[in-house]
């Protein structure tokens, strides 16, 4: 007998990783500033995976004109893992006395309030335009973050390889989705 995998086993499995991910952070880490500079760190990779998740779902959904009910469990739980990604990063400013420029920062915290309203707004939203915006909105937020980060703009974060495969894998991600979408705007009305 197949069991489902309920909406309460995913958030329950997503906190239990943003633990580990302190925890680990913790044991290897020598203080607390590294501590939550390496758990946003990770948290925020596990976001990524989750907001691609998320997207891919709303796409197939778009795609077969499926209802969202069950891209509204996903983003919720994006929503809700990403406001700890925000308490690790909040506090790796804080510890480690980053500088913030409000001019840098203002995308990302547009992003973090879509992030949050999105799941409790998605079945009011008849356009699916505005579901478009919101995906790609926030993955460009992801694609800058990670652009910075190759570039090397982040104070206490070397370039690394994931930041390469996460930016390219972003750019597919965009291009293949926008052009089924663009393939189908007659028959979903869009544009």
């Amino acid at each position: 007998m197949k069991k489902k995998i309920t909406f309460n086993n995913l958030l329950f499995l997503g906190i239990f990783i943003e633990l580990l991910i302190f925890i680990f952070s913790y044991l290897f880490k020598e203080n607390f500033g590294d501590v939550f500079r390496y758990s946003a760190r990770y948290s925020g990779r596990l976001s990524l995976f989750i907001y691609l998740y998320c997207f891919y779902v709303f796409y197939v959904s778009f795609i077969e004109n499926k209802n969202f009910n069950k891209l509204k469990e996903f983003v919720l739980i994006f929503g809700i893992l990403h406001l700890i990604h925000f308490g690790y990063l909040a506090m790796s400013v804080y510890l480690n006395e980053l500088p913030i420029i409000p001019l840098k920062v203002s995308g990302g915290a547009l992003a973090y309030m879509m992030i949050i309203i999105y799941p409790f707004i998605i079945n009011k939203i008849k356009k699916t335009t505005y579901h478009l915006i919101y995906f790609y909105y926030v993955g460009i937020v992801f694609l800058v973050t990670y652009l910075a980060r190759i570039r090397g703009d982040f104070e206490g974060a070397d370039p690394e390889m994931f930041h390469k495969i996460a930016f390219s894998l972003l750019i597919l991600v965009f291009f293949k989705f926008g052009f089924d979408f663009y393939k189908n705007r007659k028959k979903f009305n869009l544009l």
